[in-house]
């Protein structure tokens, strides 16, 4: 219970003192595992992991649940497969940024357990989401902004982040601050921004 204890200390000191609900609590239980369930489930060792998240070569729990529970990403331990062990993620994961100080701060952003935004934590996942957000943000200010082509671009960027994220719930809100990513660029754009229906051509002359 020590290094359960110490993890969820480190989790507060990252995100801060807010309440979990019943909707945050069944969210989290939808689209996270619970971290002994996953350990029990691939044979490891629930404090060996939890020493990995303490020293800084795993991420920490996306959520504590009310109960809790170290809620985690099913895939929690396929970067470090991929990598070829947690001592060699690390380098393998700045090395996807050729700003090694860009990496360096990603890599941060990884460990604190907070890309909750993406269904799946790769830094090729981050990257696109940041390219999509920038793009997206960036939108209104293109030359055509608000024609047939602009609209049918916009939209393609916002469904494709939207593949990329998950719903969120209220809890991410309040340790982030405001809205999240989806809020102002899925949600919020395609209300501002309606999709267009299709144009079709006249119908045959009869």
């Amino acid at each position: 219970m020590e290094w359960k204890r110490r993890v969820a200390e480190r989790f507060r000191e990252v995100n801060g003192e807010h309440p979990m609900t019943a909707a945050d609590d069944a969210y989290v239980s939808g689209q996270f595992v619970v971290l002994d369930e996953l350990c029990a489930a691939t044979g490891r060792d629930p404090d060996d992991v939890r020493r990995l998240m303490l020293d800084r070569r795993l991420p920490l729990p996306g959520y504590l649940r009310s109960d809790g529970a170290e809620m985690v990403p099913a895939d929690l331990l396929a970067l470090a497969e991929r990598a070829g062990g947690p001592e060699r993620l690390a380098d393998w994961f700045v090395g996807h940024w050729a700003d090694p100080a860009q990496g360096v701060t990603e890599w941060d952003g990884y460990l604190s357990g907070r890309y909750v935004c993406l269904r799946s934590v790769t830094p090729d996942s981050i990257r696109r989401k940041d390219e999509l957000t920038a793009a997206i943000r960036s939108a209104p200010d293109e030359p055509d902004a608000g024609s047939a082509a602009w609209s049918v671009r916009l939209h393609a960027l916002v469904d494709e982040l939207d593949a990329l994220e998950p719903a969120f719930t209220g809890y991410d809100r309040l340790r982030f601050g405001g809205p999240t990513s989806r809020d102002t660029c899925v949600d919020a754009v395609r209300a501002r921004h309606p999709r267009r229906a299709a144009v079709t051509g006249p119908g045959p002359l009869r």
